[in-house]
């Protein structure tokens, strides 16, 4: 695929992104590399090779929910700049 100064044009307009002169031959340079590399990964043999889904032999490793206290509301809302008992106070943000 040859990655062409339109090619680059429709790219910059559909990211809305905005290249000068000496840019968009950088750009257009970069991407003919990056086209290169994935066309060069198509001629490896992959043929009876299973799609790699996890990194690790380890697939949801999960630890069982337990519910437990860690402080009380009391200690929480000691630590609030302003508390109405028993909930946070927060200023108003939305006007009617």
């Amino acid at each position: 695929m040859e990655v062409t100064p339109q090619l680059v044009d429709q790219l910059a307009h559909l990211s809305r992104l905005y290249f000068s002169d000496a840019e968009k031959a950088s750009v257009q340079q970069d991407l003919q590399k990056m086209v290169a590399f994935v066309e060069q990964l198509n001629k490896v043999e992959t043929t009876g090779v299973e799609p790699l889904l996890h990194m690790g032999g380890a697939v949801n490793v999960f630890r069982e929910d337990e519910v437990k206290q860690t402080i009380t509301r009391e200690e929480a809302l000691s630590n609030a700049p302003d508390a109405i008992d028993p909930y946070f106070s927060v200023p108003t943000v939305i006007k009617k």
